[in-house]
């Protein structure tokens, strides 16, 4: 298939502080602390995990995706070996090269840079390796950091999506933000 490349859902990605390396069911237990905390999870599309089975669960289905549509990468901090993070695409689109991130972070790191960093190293992967011309991210209108974050990364608000996702019975809109190739080869803010 065309932008899919060798194995670039396998690929390992290296910034000063952090190496994404693709997950696996082994990181679990570490990304619990994400996938299991109500707060990191707060405007993710899903509930948190109740345990480390659940997350493991999750995380077992993330690995077997298809790297067609969706993969994930595990953050892990320089001189550390047990993941701080997670990052993904999803919802991708071959044919017309776009798709989706995610991306989250143990409360224990926040307010360090890690996450601009990592997505920062992520965005540019997935417009390099996976042939991508347009990168999103959907945020919650509250998500006051996320937003800061995309639009820091050159990503522009695009409009409000309304009761796109429902989360534990209650729906939530986002909004899309959106960074092109063309944008950030041509200086994203703050790269």
């Amino acid at each position: 298939m065309p932008g899919l490349g060798p194995s670039p859902s396998r690929a390992v990605i290296e910034t000063p502080r952090l190496t994404l390396r693709p997950v696996t069911e082994a990181d679990a237990e570490a990304l619990h602390a994400c996938f299991g905390d109500p707060e990191v999870m707060r405007y993710w599309d899903m509930a948190p995990r109740r345990d480390v089975a659940h997350t493991r669960e999750w995380i077992a289905g993330s690995v077997s995706a298809d790297p067609r549509w969706h993969a994930a990468w595990s953050l892990v901090l320089a001189g550390d070996d047990r993941p701080a993070g997670f990052v993904n695409y999803h919802h991708r689109a071959p044919r017309d090269r776009r798709l989706e991130i995610g991306y989250m972070l143990a409360r224990a790191h926040w307010g360090q840079g890690l996450m601009s960093e990592a997505v920062r190293a992520f965005v540019s992967h997935c417009l390099e390796a996976l042939d991508t011309h347009r990168v999103e991210a959907l945020v919650e209108p509250d998500n006051a950091a996320s937003i800061r974050l995309v639009e820091r990364l050159g990503f522009r608000r695009e409009g409000l999506l309304r009761d796109r996702l429902l989360v534990q019975g209650t729906y939530r809109s986002v909004h899309m933000f959106a960074v092109l190739e063309d944008e950030w080869r041509h200086g994203a803010v703050g790269r």
